[in-house]
């Protein structure tokens, strides 16, 4: 489990910032993280990618315009990331992907929030066009 200080001083760091359209990826598998990295690259989408939320809320980065989570991860999972940051105010756009989801799990993350909820493997166009609309907002 996370520190709550290292919670508090992510958030601290976001208090007052502008979003950049940097766009944040959290997923556990390696392969996944590099190809989305590699996909947003691409297209000429900045990003910063993360094993663990964990780590993704340890980071002293500036505030994504958009975050990308796995729903599953070991430690806290991608609906603890959203629940803990929708608890502190911190209101970050996600899109979750998920090769573990069910209808249940989809509309409690989309209730919380969430802008898409995508079933691995998805397609890449659609992703981009979520992505994209997040950032046009």
């Amino acid at each position: 489990m996370i520190a709550p200080l290292a919670v508090e001083r992510y958030l601290a760091t976001m208090v007052g910032q502008k979003k950049t359209k940097m766009v944040a990826i959290v997923d556990d598998d390696d392969l996944v993280r590099g190809a989305l990295q590699g996909m947003l690259k691409s297209v000429g989408l900045p990003s910063r990618a993360f094993a663990s939320a964990e780590e993704f809320l340890m980071s002293r980065e500036e505030c994504p315009a958009c975050l990308i989570v796995d729903i599953r991860m070991p430690g806290m999972s991608g609906l603890e990331l959203q629940a803990r940051l929708n608890a502190e105010h911190c209101r970050i756009p996600i899109i979750f992907i998920t090769a573990h989801g069910d209808e249940k799990m989809r509309m409690q993350a989309l209730r919380a929030g969430a802008v898409e909820f995508l079933a691995k493997p998805f397609d890449d166009e659609i992703l981009l066009e979520s992505v994209r609309e997040v950032l046009q907002n």
